[in-house]
């Protein structure tokens, strides 16, 4: 593993991230490695959204499949949570 330096940060940036750091029970260190991490993670998932769009990937479901998924879906978790038919 490697270490990196963020060099001319403010002192009052640096406070309020080890004070959100704080708030979340990581150390700062710890804190700057998850928000890190998370932004690498969005990049990859941007690739792949990107990688759909542009028709690298060839998806075997339909628009009217996925519609159909996601109603299904959504009843039986209505259904499990006891919400009446129709939301109300």
């Amino acid at each position: 593993m490697v270490a990196l330096q963020i060099r001319d940060v403010p002192e009052d940036m640096r406070d309020r991230l080890a004070a959100i750091a704080g708030e979340r029970g990581q150390s700062l260190q710890a804190y700057l490695f998850d928000l890190l991490s998370d932004e690498v993670r969005r990049r990859d998932n941007l690739a792949v959204i990107e990688g759909f769009s542009a028709g690298r990937y060839r998806a075997r479901l339909d628009t009217a499949d996925v519609l159909d998924a996601l109603r299904t879906g959504r009843e039986e978790r209505d259904a499990a949570l006891g919400v009446p038919e129709g939301g109300e």
